[in-house]
């Protein structure tokens, strides 16, 4: 009985460590957006230079600044992106420690708004 005890203690401490890793690297991912973000306010408030300073990875680069601004951009897509999809993979992994705890689930956070169509058709319906 003790075994079957410290296995499922077992359990909801590596659901718990993998909660609090995944939203540790939201948070990180989201600084840099917030650090791209800035970059990208610079480098538009500076469009009179025709060529900026980039880091880029080990070294400066002097690239023009309407690539800069692209790439800035490009890279604060991408940070965007892998937020939304680790925000969504968090919501099973919280349920799952919900489950592991006999906790009651988040209830309402699992909602999506309407798109187009469907807030079309409720509009429709309501006429």
């Amino acid at each position: 009985m003790e075994n079957i005890q410290r296995q499922h203690l077992a359990e909801i401490e590596a659901a718990a460590e993998d909660v609090l890793s995944h939203r540790q690297l939201i948070v990180n991912l989201d600084k840099q957006r917030q650090k791209t973000r800035e970059a990208i306010k610079a480098v538009e408030n500076n469009k009179a230079v025709k060529k900026t300073w980039v880091w880029n990875g080990s070294m400066f680069l002097k690239i023009p600044t309407e690539m800069a601004e692209k790439s800035l951009r490009k890279d604060f897509r991408h940070y965007e992106e892998q937020i939304d999809r680790l925000r969504k993979e968090l919501k099973p992994r919280v349920n799952k420690l919900n489950d592991l705890e006999h906790k009651d689930g988040l209830k309402g956070f699992d909602l999506f708004p309407l798109h187009e169509k469907e807030l079309s058709k409720v509009m429709a319906n309501l006429d």
